[in-house]
């Protein structure tokens, strides 16, 4: 017989609270088997579940579209169609979390340099930290304002 966990021992076990537990089985994530007595009892199953919701949420993933990739599992009969959903929808996930990194990384860029221009202040500094100031924006705006281009580079002070 597969051993049966507590909602307690499944909070200890895997870091989740009990009534964030008890959220999920009552939003239909991830719904635990009851004894007579009512109380929970998560299955391996189950725990893998959960597991494998705390990734999604870790990559920012929704409840609702946890939901729709976590039903995967459940399937009976696996849809191929139903599949290339999904998985064209992890592939527009991963483009946008590229694109959250890259835009971290720039931010990064920005902290370094404008710390930099601070400690060290010289023209060529100012010019990297305007230069980057620039990028940033125009990813942000979607292109260059006509007021860089008149010469914000030369600014004083």
């Amino acid at each position: 017989m597969e051993k049966l966990y507590s909602i307690q021992e499944v909070s200890q076990i895997l870091g989740i609270s009990k009534d964030t537990l008890r959220y999920y089985d009552r939003i239909g994530i991830v719904s635990p088997s009851r004894e007579e007595n009512k109380y929970r009892r998560y299955s391996k199953d189950d725990l893998i579940d959960l597991m494998n919701i705390q990734i999604m949420q870790y990559v920012d993933f929704s409840l609702d579209e946890i939901r729709g990739t976590l039903n995967i599992r459940k399937m009976d009969n696996i849809d191929p169609v139903y599949c290339e959903e999904v998985s064209a929808f992890l592939d527009a996930k991963n483009a946008e979390t590229r694109k959250k990194i890259a835009h971290l990384e720039k931010v990064s860029q920005l902290l370094n340099i404008a710390a930099e221009t601070l400690r060290n202040f010289n023209i060529e500094s100012d010019r990297r930290l305007a230069k980057i100031v620039r990028e940033i924006y125009m990813d942000i705006r979607g292109g260059e304002p006509k007021y860089f281009k008149e010469g914000c580079d030369d600014h004083q002070g």
